[in-house]
């Protein structure tokens, strides 16, 4: 019990710190009104494993501190990934390209007004539901579907000792 516990905390901890790179590494198009986020791709995750829910929270909570984000775009974009993440658990038997839907629902729903209401940003709220939108898809449609492809040929060598 004790080791599985510890494979739990192993795996959500790498996934952390994977999002955590990636959202610092591709900083310039991760963070505004026109985002393509290539971290959220592992929004998927949760298909394989429950740890990476934990783990993309955590990653996304880092990764918007370290990003320079403010403190209700820290808050509330880990919730949206939070959530994002605990629907994709919940849609894990499903087909990749629905699974990937919860993200960037959640996305849509809270990120634009983050930016009107933290940043000030002065687009109309559902254009930048389209421009938040449009890179979510990218992310988590796209890059995340192929992501989970792959992985679907490892994962009973991979995730099997977290699930």
């Amino acid at each position: 019990m004790e080791r599985k516990n510890v494979t739990f905390l192993t795996h959500a901890a790498m996934i952390a710190a994977i999002y955590v790179v990636l959202t610092v590494v591709f900083q310039p198009f991760s963070f505004g009104e026109v985002q393509v986020r290539i971290s959220e791709m592992l929004t998927l995750l949760p298909i394989f494993t429950p740890a990476a829910i934990p783990g993309l929270f955590v990653g996304c909570l880092i990764g918007n501190v370290l990003g320079g984000a403010v403190i209700a775009d820290i808050i509330c974009g880990s919730i949206a990934t939070l959530i994002g993440a605990v629907f994709t658990w919940k849609l894990r038997s499903c087909r990749h390209f629905i699974a990937a839907l919860p993200p960037i629902i959640a996305n849509i729903c809270i990120v634009p007004f983050v930016l009107r209401y933290a940043y000030g940003v002065a687009l109309p709220i559902p254009i930048m539901m389209v421009t938040v939108g449009v890179g979510e898809v990218i992310s988590c449609e796209v890059l995340g579907c192929i992501l989970a492809s792959v992985l679907d040929k490892y994962k009973l060598q991979i995730w099997k000792t977290a699930a």
